[in-house]
């Protein structure tokens, strides 16, 4: 006769195998449940439980410029007031498009290009310079609703990437677009031809030379590179996220990358899964930090794995990749994670991440300092 405990341990056998598929994240998963928490929308059933204190509720669209460090008093007040425009525009941009009824890909796609026109990210206009002293623009984009998407790597002449990133999900059988390659579909599809200059700021041009370690053509001290090497932190990866009234969800990610990069390196913000990911099921997210581990973690995919196997929710779910998995592979960086039902999570394993959003009822808030985003 069969033992009575045998159903059991297959039971609890089948659960860890579940939970094991989005890594070695069992005990957190075991915790989640213990502490009653409802399970991601659209995943199970349950009534909504209390957010986490740095989850915020209610958010309709979010935006991201860059993890790093930005401590209070490190900007001028017009250093301040130039980010935390750029930043509110955005909100505004997609938010407007959402209010209206647009698609929430027209809202993280034209959220983002403000930020690409922004010389004060490294996305676009203001994007850092590789080796070889040139401009490789890279950017994705996801719908959650169907999980198509598209994306763009080593751009040179597409002065807005996530627009030819969208245009690679619409108009061709692909996903993922290279080099020429891109820049001629660009140029196919009506999209203007940007010259390399377009990109150019000063102060990025002084950042390839600190890391390059130039100091006759920087004309700076140790201490003033170091400093110049701190300031590179500001403004990075800029990406957005946005949920409708019906719960569909998108997302999108665009940079420059890493500054004196070698030529042809691609990070993870053009890597569906990596960077970014999208699924009404779960969430959408645009990651930033430290590329290559980011890809080694899928480690946009792994937040929505937790949530749809493990059924964290969000905050917990993102928190988890970003401040345990990636720094346990060597590597910081952050999120802005929002599932359908408006929960908006920000997680960081640097000091902090510049990051703004907006709310239902229109309230915009934008956030730069490090003591402004809590850690998750």
């Amino acid at each position: 006769m069969p033992s009575p405990k045998r159903p059991l341990l297959i039971s609890a056998g089948l659960a860890a195998l579940v939970i094991g598929l989005s890594g070695s994240q069992f005990a957190a998963g075991a915790a989640t449940t213990a502490a009653g928490q409802s399970p991601a929308a659209g995943v199970g059933q349950g009534p909504a439980q209390a957010a986490p204190a740095s989850t915020v509720r209610d958010v309709v669209l979010a935006v991201h410029g860059g993890a790093g460090s930005l401590p209070r008093g490190s900007l001028t007040a017009t250093q301040e007031k130039a980010y935390r425009d750029g930043l509110t525009k955005a909100l505004r941009t997609g938010y407007a498009l959402v209010k209206d009824g647009k698609p929430v890909l027209d809202a993280v796609e034209k959220a983002v290009n403000v930020l690409e026109d922004d010389p004060n990210f490294n996305a676009g206009k203001g994007a850092v310079f590789n080796t070889d002293a040139e401009h490789e623009l890279d950017a994705s984009i996801m719908n959650g609703k169907d999980l198509r998407s598209g994306a763009v790597a080593g751009v040179h002449h597409t002065k807005n990437p996530i627009t030819l990133a969208r245009l690679v999900m619409e108009k061709s059988p692909h996903v993922f677009m290279a080099g020429k390659g891109a820049d001629d579909f660009a140029l196919r599809n009506g999209v203007p031809y940007t010259t390399q200059d377009y990109f150019w700021t000063q102060r990025r041009w002084d950042s390839l030379m600190a890391a390059k370690g130039n100091t006759l053509a920087q004309g700076k001290t140790a201490q003033g590179k170091a400093a110049q090497s701190k300031d590179s932190e500001v403004g990075g990866t800029v990406g957005a996220i946005a949920v409708d009234r019906s719960r569909n969800v998108a997302a999108a990610t665009s940079t420059g990358g890493l500054t004196n990069k070698q030529v042809g390196r691609v990070g993870d913000s053009p890597v569906i899964g990596a960077g970014t990911y999208a699924n009404n099921r779960t969430l959408a997210i645009s990651c930033t930090g430290t590329g290559e581990v980011f890809i080694r973690g899928v480690a946009a995919y792994d937040v929505s794995a937790l949530m749809e196997y493990a059924r964290m929710p969000v905050g917990k779910a993102a928190a988890t990749v970003i401040t345990q998995k990636i720094p346990a592979l060597g590597a910081t960086g952050g999120a802005i994670a929002l599932d359908p039902r408006g929960d908006l999570a920000a997680p960081h394993s640097t000091n902090g991440i510049i990051n703004g959003y907006v709310t239902r009822d229109g309230k915009i808030v934008t956030r730069l300092y490090d003591d402004e985003t809590p850690a998750s």
